[in-house]
């Protein structure tokens, strides 16, 4: 559902330096946010420090020394567990999340000195994916490590919101990449079959936990090994245009069998005989013609087969 980060810094100290301090901490990194970060100062020409000490937080961001300092690159859990004193920059952070960006802060030596936005842009086609799973009458559930109101905002973009509409839609906020694999197996326990769809190294057990994982094509090889289904275009409109597609495919499947076997039923008892104590011979199919019942039975199984072959992707 997200696509590219971009990061825009908001700050109390110099532009440049909050940049470099936090891109030089997040360049150990391998986090989607913390590279976005690390391209923004790449392209404004910030010179990047050597940072020692990295250690990646899981779910709540990084630390390291830069340039003999101590600094902390993360949410404000992060902040809370490392005791930072805000300097009233949590005003700031509120209204990013309000506005649907991930608000990251950084603390040197202990002290709050700016923050740093990081906007997920919505890939194109998300809200129309979303409108198409909820018109076939399918839940919508959002799991994502953003904070609470971060992810409120962006499924409010999306269409994700059970207060209004269908009433189809949750928010799963501020889980873990370890606990995603939990959040699948919840719905599950609640008596739900999960369909988990992602792109990302973290979204691998999750992809594993759900019954039908679904993997996108633009994404890591870790996610698509561990799928069992594959989409090969980054738009989200894939999903539903790949559930229409089994449905028919499953239907034709039972239309084969349906004729199949009721070729088979009828017309070899008939050749057979067994109507003729009955009926008298007259009621004894010729085996000629029970033979080309089941080359037709054949020839119909193929060709509704072959109807799948029309079967057209909704692109727009």
């Amino acid at each position: 559902m997200k696509g590219t980060a971009d990061a825009t810094p908001t700050i109390r100290s110099p532009q440049s330096a909050v940049l470099q301090l936090a891109a030089s901490a997040e360049r150990g990194s391998e986090h989607p946010l913390g590279e976005a970060v690390v391209r923004r100062a790449q392209e404004q020409g910030v010179e990047l420090a050597e940072a020692t000490d990295f250690r990646a937080l899981t779910g709540r961001g990084v630390e390291a020394t830069v340039d003999g300092r101590a600094v902390l690159f993360g949410n404000m859990a992060l902040m809370a567990e490392g005791q930072v004193s805000m300097n009233g920059l949590t005003d700031a952070v509120d209204r990013l999340q309000a506005e649907g960006k991930t608000a990251m802060v950084l603390a040197v030596d202990g002290e709050a000195v700016g923050v740093v936005a990081v906007a997920d842009t919505i890939k194109e086609g998300s809200e129309d994916a979303i409108q198409q799973l909820h018109a076939m009458g399918l839940e919508i559930v959002m799991i994502t490590g953003d904070n609470e109101r971060t992810a409120q905002a962006i499924a409010d973009q999306v269409g994700i919101d059970p207060s209004t509409g269908s009433g189809r839609g949750r928010v799963m906020a501020e889980v873990l990449p370890e606990d995603k694999a939990n959040a699948v197996k919840a719905l599950q326990d609640e008596g739900k079959l999960v369909a988990m769809v992602g792109d990302g190294i973290n979204d691998a057990p999750a992809l594993v936990q759900a019954d039908i994982g679904v993997a996108i094509g633009t994404g890591t090889d870790v996610a698509m090994e561990s799928a069992d289904v594959t989409l090969m275009r980054g738009d989200l409109r894939s999903v539903p245009q790949a559930i229409r597609l089994s449905k028919k495919t499953m239907r034709t499947i039972k239309q084969n069998l349906f004729w199949a076997f009721f070729y088979n039923v009828a017309m070899i008892p008939l050749a057979m005989g067994v109507l003729v104590p009955f009926f008298g011979p007259q009621w004894q199919l010729n085996p000629i013609w029970a033979a080309g019942a089941m080359a037709m039975s054949s020839v119909f199984v193929v060709s509704n087969s072959l109807r799948l072959r029309g079967f057209r992707l909704q692109t727009a």
